[in-house]
């Protein structure tokens, strides 16, 4: 199983998801996407960049995957299952935004012009990076998965106080043409969201697939607060 983070997080957002998988589904990868984390910085991002980026951790596994992608995330699934239909068997898109208004454009395409921002303590920056991944209140700022998401710019020799690990480049990734990616996959599709999401309506999935699916109780970043709720998407 592949698991793809949305704009904003990293990896980590899926270690709910991960602990309860267990072997499962064998081997269970949650890599951080480009511009996030610990991944490299490139000059320019898109869906199928980030896709052609992780398509390498696909070599060596036995036959295809399932790949689970949130938000941002769920169209790199899209693209990647389009990319090598071959090594995957399936995709779970959780929570993408599928209307994109052009003052919602306008403004994605703002923070990506924004510069690098830098904090005076690592709780200021941990606190942007909560907000940014929309994590507020569902994880704390002491928690581990905290860790890589936040620079020391001293420790780095960057000079000082604290910055993101993401790159502000990340927000220029685009509007998903999500009819046109759907064409392209011939492997089954969900689509999925939580009830309480504000990002995206079972109204607007269902423009796209026949049975999309609302979780009960949970919000946008559905797989950490109901991280079995996801699992149940596979099965």
């Amino acid at each position: 199983m592949l698991l793809l983070h949305g704009l904003g997080a990293t990896g980590g957002v899926w270690r709910g998801v991960v602990d309860r998988a267990g072997a499962t589904y064998g081997a269970t990868l949650a890599p951080d996407l480009p511009g996030h984390g610990a991944a490299a910085w490139h000059p320019t991002y898109s869906f199928v960049g980030h896709a052609e980026a992780v398509l390498p951790l696909l070599d060596g596994l036995d036959g295809p995957v399932a790949v689970v992608g949130h938000s941002m995330g769920g169209v790199v699934a899209l693209a990647l299952a389009a990319l090598a239909p071959d090594r995957v068997s399936r995709v779970v898109g959780l929570g993408i935004k599928v209307s994109w208004p052009p003052e919602d454009a306008a403004r994605a395409l703002g923070l990506a012009d924004r510069p690098l921002a830098t904090y005076d303590t690592r709780e200021a920056a941990v606190d942007r990076f909560l907000r940014v991944s929309g994590l507020v209140g569902l994880v704390p700022c002491d928690d581990p998965m905290v860790d890589g998401a936040v620079v020391d710019r001293q420790a780095a020799g960057e000079g000082s106080g604290w910055r993101l690990a993401q790159d502000p480049r990340t927000f220029g990734v685009g509007v998903p043409d999500m009819a046109g990616l759907l064409s392209q996959v011939s492997c089954p599709v969900v689509l999925a969201r939580g009830e309480h999401d504000p990002m995206v309506s079972h109204e607007q999935l269902a423009v796209l697939v026949p049975a999309p699916v609302t979780l009960p109780g949970l919000g946008h970043n559905a797989h950490v607060e109901g991280p079995e709720s996801v699992l149940g998407l596979l099965r």
